[in-house]
């Protein structure tokens, strides 16, 4: 029997598992090294942390259907870390009178004015990914997206279940930015993101059913196992031998059958598995996530790069440096959040 529970049961771990293979994709590679593509596969902890996310969602809507809770709290949880390290990084970089890209409708006509423009829009949503994809810190503000449209598409399911199906439509969409050529010019160039809303909505999907601690038969396993040897196989072989040769929507749909049953697989695996530490050590790093992706590429990766390392020092030492610098941007965001919590309360 596999218990959809464990998925709700273990998401810290999950998480934990997830942002390590993230930190993995960062460190680069020789194109032609054997590591490459399953390197590059990496980028997958995104899709596992998009699924996650739409279950804890649902959870908290579960609980109580109020738009602006949910909104609050999802601000509390990002905001202060991200304009921390954003405001730092933009900061840092500020130029006045030199707007790091082209602001639409062509600024104001005032360089300064469109400098100062340009640095709130980072600092406040990132907003140079929507108008330039510019990928630096870009899972933060895809998820602020979702969470924008989150509670919409959660009402809608759970007053009208056939409104799961609506998952569908973000595939369609994907099809159709690549290859309807008015729509690719508008919005091509955040693909990063339209590839992301199927696991997203996918993970609100099975949510109930994970909440209700619901049980599949143990045969799901002759199917689970299968998938996720066929897309892992796959993805691997995409990028080791045709990277860069393909649209990169059409892997991440590949991604998305990768990610569910790696989600199942590793679950199954942290059920058996008894050695505390194992889920101890997974479980705090999951609940630092957000900090270790948001500092560890620009601050401690970048700088040990130019080191030269190889790939698995640098990667073990970026890793045992992110953990503490993230620790302790968690703590001083927890004692700003409870400053904000007591004043509002």
């Amino acid at each position: 029997m596999i218990n959809l529970g464990n998925i709700s049961k273990y998401r810290g771990q999950l998480m934990g598992f997830a942002i390590i293979i993230v930190m993995l994709f960062h460190v680069n590679t020789p194109r032609g090294d054997a590591f490459y593509g399953l390197r590059r596969m990496g980028n997958l902890g995104v899709d596992i942390f998009f699924f996650l996310s739409g279950i804890g969602l649902w959870f908290s809507w579960a609980k109580q259907q109020n738009w602006k809770r949910f909104y609050y709290n999802r601000a509390l949880r990002i905001y202060p870390i991200w304009l921390i390290v954003a405001g730092y990084y933009y900061i840092s970089r500020f130029n006045p009178g030199h707007a790091s890209y082209a602001l639409p409708f062509g600024g104001t006509g005032n360089a300064v004015a469109d400098s100062w423009i340009d640095l709130f829009g980072d600092v406040l949503f990132n907003w140079d990914f929507w108008l330039h994809d510019e990928l630096t810190f870009w899972y933060v503000p895809a998820t602020m997206m979702m969470y924008l449209f989150a509670p919409l598409y959660m009402e809608l399911v759970r007053r009208h279940g056939v409104m799961r199906w609506l998952a569908v439509l973000p595939l369609m969409w994907c099809i159709i930015v690549q290859y309807v050529t008015p729509i690719h010019q508008a919005v091509g160039h955040i693909e990063i993101f339209w590839s992301r809303v199927p696991i997203f909505m996918l993970g609100i999907n099975i949510a109930e059913a994970v909440r209700q601690n619901r049980e599949t038969d143990g045969a799901a396993w002759w199917m689970i196992v299968p998938l996720w040897v066929l897309s892992l196989g796959s993805c691997i072989w995409l990028e080791q031998m045709r990277h860069g040769k393909f649209p990169l929507y059409t892997e991440r749909m590949l991604y998305i059958v990768l990610a569910v049953t790696t989600i199942f697989i590793v679950s199954e695996a942290l059920r058996r598995c008894s050695w505390r530490p194992v889920h101890a050590v997974l479980s705090w790093v999951g609940g630092i996530s957000l900090e270790i992706y948001l500092t560890h590429v620009e601050f401690i990766y970048k700088p040990l790069q130019r080191m030269q390392l190889g790939y698995w020092p640098t990667f073990l030492l970026m890793l045992a440096i992110s953990l503490p610098v993230a620790w302790i941007a968690s703590k001083i965001c927890s004692y700003i959040i409870k400053g904000i919590k007591g004043g509002f309360y």
